[in-house]
């Protein structure tokens, strides 16, 4: 559930039948002076579905997605018969690549992928596109050979857990050598907390509030801590978070929507302006919760993004940092 108060803009120009593929990031096209790109926050599509759910909170699911997608001018979800299957990962690598040179982003660093080994398969076959990140669940058996096994094997570049997937405490000994092992590493770990799904979805768990992150932020500086969507519902706690851990970040992904279910005031220029003044440039990570085809690349997110960047009159090398550079450093791209 993650956007809020958007205007409608054009889709990108789509080239020509046998043409090139835009690219904003080349030396040609820089005139059209956008802040290179790095996408931090996408998922690999693979079809597979983490929960059910009972008939009535279905129908309720689906009626919201269907408003969510009419606001948003996106394109149904079902993939049209010219498109790839879910389960044929090769080919649905091959659109996530042609996404990449159409909207001239320098790189997608997806954090799902069915698993590590599919996921740094996809990476593989575009190299210079994809990054991948790790998502075995901490529970795995040797969690942290899993993780050693994913980055220095498969040269996936982060870590990426679902807060509510996570059975014991943070701090629990038991993960110990997770976070020892990215702490020596300086991994980048992405941990989603707050609302999960969309509506529907699952509001509450032991672990739905960024702040059961502290133990584990304070003891391991060393590890850049990633809380995406602003903390999705939980900003306020975000921000106490990142006022204590400086290793705390937060990335911008996704529509964002859980805005609008909060009890007082609140927008995306909010959410920049705060975090801005606050947790500053460095610690702000651009990503926009892509996905599935046809809608691909979710351009509209950094279109808004942007656009308020530009509103707040952010300095250019910020901005650059926010939208490309904080994730090439913190990734090692």
């Amino acid at each position: 559930m993650n956007g809020a108060n958007s205007i409608l803009l054009a889709r990108p120009p789509t080239p020509p039948p046998g043409g090139e593929p835009l690219n904003r990031n080349s030396t040609a096209d820089r005139s059209l002076d956008r802040p290179r790109v790095i996408d931090f926050h996408a998922h690999f599509p693979t079809g597979d579905r983490r929960y059910t759910l009972d008939p009535v909170t279905a129908e309720y699911a689906r009626e919201r997605s269907e408003r969510m997608r009419r606001e948003w001018d996106f394109p149904r979800r079902e993939p049209p018969p010219a498109s790839p299957a879910p389960g044929d990962p090769a080919a649905t690598a091959d659109l996530w690549a042609a996404e990449v040179d159409r909207y001239g982003l320098e790189r997608v660093v997806f954090v799902t992928g069915r698993d590590n080994d599919t996921l740094a398969s996809i990476v593989r076959r575009h190299p210079g596109k994809f990054a991948g990140m790790a998502h075995h669940r901490l529970e795995t058996p040797d969690a942290a050979g899993e993780l050693r096994r994913a980055v220095e094997e498969l040269g996936l570049v982060g870590y990426k857990l679902i807060a509510p997937f996570v059975e014991a405490p943070f701090e629990d000994p038991a993960y110990d050598p997770v976070w020892k092992y990215a702490a020596s590493r300086r991994l980048p770990v992405v941990i989603h907390f707050g609302l999960l799904g969309h509506a529907g979805g699952l509001v509450y768990h032991p672990r739905l509030n960024p702040l059961t992150l502290y133990p584990v932020a304070a003891r391991y500086p060393e590890i850049p801590f990633v809380i995406p969507h602003f903390g999705c519902g939980y900003w306020q706690e975000v921000l106490q978070l990142c006022w204590s851990c400086p290793n705390v970040h937060v990335d911008t992904s996704g529509s964002n929507q859980w805005v609008r279910w909060m009890p007082y005031p609140l927008s995306l220029e909010d959410l920049f302006r705060k975090a801005y003044e606050t947790i500053g440039p460095q610690r702000i990570i651009f990503g926009t919760d892509s996905s599935w085809f046809p809608r691909g690349f979710a351009y509209r997110y950094l279109q808004d993004q942007l656009r308020v960047c530009y509103w707040l009159n952010l300095k250019d090398e910020d901005i650059e940092a926010i939208f490309a550079g904080n994730a090439r450093r913190l990734a090692g791209l």
